[in-house]
Formats: C-alpha cells, structure tokens, sequence
C-alpha cells in the first residue's frame, strides 16, 4: 500500500520536476526574452503577486462552468432518456443531435453572443452547448446498452415502465453517465473560456486576453495555471459524485 502511494505521487512529482527542468532550459539555452516565454519562477512569482486578482476572476470561470454543466445535466439527461425509449424521437432528433456535434462551438460563441449579449447568459449558453452533447450520447448510449434479459426479466415481474426505468435502465446506464459527465466538465471549463474569448469584462479567459494584449506574460501563464488548476478541482467534484454514487454503479468488472 506505501510503495503504491508513493508511486502514484512520486511519478507525477517527477513529471513536473522534468517540465520544469526543460522550461528553464529552454529558456536559458534559447536567452528567450519574459515577453516570449517566462521562466517558471516569474510565472510563480506573477501567481503569487496577483493571487488575490487570480482568485477573483476564478470564482467567475467557476461559476460559469458549474451552472452550464448543471444546465447541461438538467437539459440533457431527460431529453437522453427521451430519445433512448422513444422510436419517433430517437428517428427524429439523434441524427440531428450527432450533427450538430460536429459544428464548431467557436463559431458559435459569437451568434450567441448577438442574441445574449456579453452577460453571464451567454457564457452558460456556451458551455452548456459545449457539455450537452457528451452527456446526451453517452447516456444514449448507457441506456440501450441495457442487458435485455434483465428488461424481459422485469417485464415478466409486470414491473411499469417507470419501476423499470428506475430500477433496471438507469442504474445500469449509471456509469455511462458518470462518463459523460467526467468529459463533459472539463469540456465546460473550455466553454467558458471561449465564452470570456468572445466577450466579457470578467473571468480567467478576460484575464488571459488582458495580460497577453498588455505584453504582460508571466500573468498570463499564471491564468493558465489557475485555469488548469480550476478544470481538476471541477473534475474532482465529479469523482466525488461518482464515489456517492457508488452504491448504484454495477461492479468495475460488469462495466463497459
């Protein structure tokens, strides 16, 4: 048990250590100018230096993502649930949901932002466009994978379609969902950065713009950093869901 803990920090430990040591080589060996790439004591220093700017401007990013993720989960699990048990629905809409994926949601930001304008709405409109469509597929796909001999069984049993979707499908379709949502979050922290992009006077993506149009590059490699940091604080919150959620998941050996 210690030689795996320490195994499982020791080697990304030593991951950064050999990033860092490469940064600082390149820097050195290429006499790169701040303005080009800083080296990681300047980023550090900018970090701690703007924390407090750093944490302000998280706290709106962060918003931004849970919302739209939350809106995504809302919009997308009953319309999943929809298209999986529905013939006509699924004829209809899945097609045109899978194509839709395809589109660019970049080129989409500035249309929602006509429509929008530059306020928190636009920003949760993007990253739920950009979170919706993991969830959806996924728990399309984690609810008709649902073994037929348990749906036989339960119709057997005469259980309603309601018992057999609370009790059979979802469950099983449980860690598909769990999936999705797990790309969908990190997809959503991408979201509201495109959102900030696009127009905003707030946010780590403003932030970024702003330092990098201000030649002011050690801060804007310290965004980045706290934006990398944000995207695993909110993929963790769904890890810790998927612990709660435990109790419901089928056993790692029976999962797809």
């Amino acid at each position: 048990m210690m030689s795996r803990l320490v195994a499982q920090i020791g080697y990304p430990l030593a991951g950064v250590a050999f990033i860092l040591a490469a940064w600082v080589f390149v820097c050195w060996a290429g006499n790169l100018p701040t303005v080009v790439l800083p080296t990681p004591d300047k980023v550090f220093y900018a970090f701690i230096a703007r924390f407090d700017l750093l944490v302000s401007e998280g706290w709106v990013t962060l918003k931004e993502t849970l919302y739209g993720f939350l809106l995504a989960l809302v919009i997308g699990l009953p319309m999943a649930v929809a298209v999986a048990n529905s013939r006509p629905l699924n004829l209809m809409f899945y097609p045109l949901l899978i194509g839709l994926q395809s589109v660019p949601k970049v080129a989409l930001a500035p249309i929602v932002l006509v429509w929008l304008g530059t306020g928190m709405e636009s920003k949760l409109a993007i990253v739920w466009l950009v979170a919706f469509f993991p969830i959806i597929v996924d728990t399309v796909a984690g609810l008709r994978s649902t073994p037929r001999e348990l749906l036989e069984l339960a119709d057997s049993l005469r259980a309603s379609r309601l018992q057999i979707f609370l009790k059979v499908q979802f469950p099983a379709a449980l860690p598909f969902v769990i999936t999705g949502a797990k790309v969908a979050i990190t997809l959503a922290v991408i979201g509201a950065v495109i959102g900030e992009f696009v127009g905003s006077s707030e946010g780590l993506g403003f932030l970024l713009l702003s330092a990098t149009s201000q030649l002011d590059t050690p801060l804007a490699f310290a965004a980045l950093f706290a934006l990398s940091v944000l995207g695993m604080f909110v993929y963790l919150l769904v890890e810790l869901a998927e612990r709660l959620a435990a109790p419901w998941l089928p056993p790692p050996s029976q999962r797809h």
